[in-house]
């Protein structure tokens, strides 16, 4: 197979349930002060499901949503793999679930699994399909990634920060999202920030101090095993100054706005004498220490200093993330696509990305955009996914309703033996696959709402 270049992201689309719950509602519910989860968290909305959808259907949904916005062939994917930490079988993959909608096509020459490590699911599968397209391996066709997780939390401080999304992507080459090769720092070790031993249940055990602690030392460690690739094969300097528009793994949106103050602090760090860090200089003796990660003096100047930045390069990429919540694994790459449907100019614009999962796995790699020579421009793919309309279109449900379709959800998720979903099929919308029962062997069954005729 000849080689091929401009490999990337050919195609992205999103699928996240229609009902929603508003942050500002939820607070006063909880008896919260006000803006603890609007200012505090620096989040508006949260997307969540009943015990009608689950990882598979929401992955289906999304999967079958992609190919016929773009129309694609299902004979011309090769490889899919899905990026996931919400699990329902400890042995069965959701990609082999996903196969249901080949096989009845006639395609059932498809490698892939899926990958498991919190929030980094989804990029371990994105680098795996890159490298089989640039291998000796790849057989032409595109590869397929579906990543995303339905985010729940016990009732408390953790619960205003769960979500629920999946976002699946088309790779190949010529492609609008090219990546680019080698320029990839990564980060890993062992620790318990976030974790979940106990599969009687659906929620973590969550250390969220340590969390922000690993996730900021992840991003510093990332950025100099970065900096490093980039000035060796670029002979420039890095900084934030190389880039155009910066995309997070998004937990909740002050964590990213804490973020990119963070990487503002390392060129700093880099470059301590440059006048516009002079705010910075008694900082200088701390360095990337222990003492840096819970200085709130540090972080008052240098998320002042990187404010105008941050409105500019960061902020458009936030939108799903602010509407929807945490939805894991897909949550940098819904931070890419709402990147799309929010600028419009942006051929051969530069992206750094950082993706992070608990435990821990982390990575900061870059793109560019490709517009000349793509099969979908990035307004093509903004216009297609048409987020801003379909956040519109969703069903906001009150506090009480929220709290009492998560109570069902709980409850379903410790059942055992042949059962039929509690939830009604009330708040799937038409066209989206939902869990129908499952038998008295456990095997899950699904089924498509239809959609509702015009004719009479």
């Amino acid at each position: 197979m000849k080689k091929v270049k401009d490999i990337g992201i050919c195609a992205i689309d999103i699928y996240f349930p229609q009902t929603y719950v508003n942050q500002s509602e939820l607070e006063k519910y909880d008896k919260v002060s006000n803006g603890k989860y609007t200012i505090g968290l620096g989040q508006n909305n949260m997307s969540f499901v009943g015990d009608r959808e689950d990882i598979v259907s929401m992955a289906m949904t999304s999967v079958q949503m992609m190919m016929s916005k773009y129309s694609i062939d299902y004979s011309s994917i090769g490889r899919l793999e899905v990026g996931t930490e919400t699990i329902i079988d400890k042995s069965k993959s959701v990609k082999s679930s996903l196969m249901s909608l080949f096989q009845e096509r006639g395609n059932t020459s498809i490698e892939g699994v899926d990958t498991l490590n919190a929030c980094y699911g989804g990029t371990n599968a994105l680098f795996n399909s890159l490298q089989w397209i640039e291998s000796s391996y790849w057989d032409g066709r595109y590869a397929l990634v579906v990543t995303g997780d339905i985010a729940v939390y016990s009732k408390g401080a953790a619960r205003p920060t769960g979500g629920a999304g999946v976002v699946t992507m088309l790779i190949g080459p010529n492609a609008t999202l090219v990546f680019d090769q080698f320029l990839r720092g990564t980060h890993m070790e062992n620790v318990h920030d976030f974790y979940k031993p106990d599969l009687s249940i659906e929620y973590p055990y969550v250390d969220g101090k340590l969390s922000i602690e690993c996730y900021l030392r992840a991003l510093d460690k990332c950025y100099l095993e970065y900096k490093k690739r980039f000035e060796t094969t670029t002979t420039s300097t890095f900084s934030m100054e190389s880039f155009d528009y910066v995309c997070f793994h998004s937990p909740y949106n002050r964590l990213v706005q804490k973020s990119y103050a963070r990487l503002i602090y390392n060129d700093f760090l880099q470059n301590p004498n440059n006048p516009k860090y002079q705010d910075l200089l008694p900082f200088k003796h701390i360095s990337t220490g222990k003492d840096s990660y819970i200085n709130s003096k540090l972080d008052q100047i240098t998320l002042k200093l990187s404010l105008d930045d941050f409105k500019r390069k960061v902020n458009p990429s936030t939108l799903l993330s602010k509407e929807c919540g945490n939805s894991y694994c897909g949550s940098v790459y819904s931070g890419i696509l709402s990147l799309l449907s929010n600028v419009n100019d942006l051929n051969n614009k530069k992206v750094l990305i950082f993706s992070y999962g608990s435990g821990l796995a982390a990575s900061l790699f870059s793109l560019r955009i490709n517009n000349s020579n793509s099969l979908f421009k990035t307004n093509d793919i903004g216009r297609i996914s048409n987020i801003k309309e379909r956040l519109l279109n969703r069903v906001k449900t009150s506090p009480e309703e929220f709290s009492r379709i998560l109570d069902i959800r709980e409850k379903s998720h410790q059942m055992s033996g042949a059962r039929t979903p509690i939830d009604t099929l009330d708040y799937v919308s038409p066209g989206t696959f939902y869990l129908d029962k499952i038998d008295d062997k456990l095997i899950r069954h699904y089924k498509i709402k239809p959609t509702i005729s015009s004719k009479l």
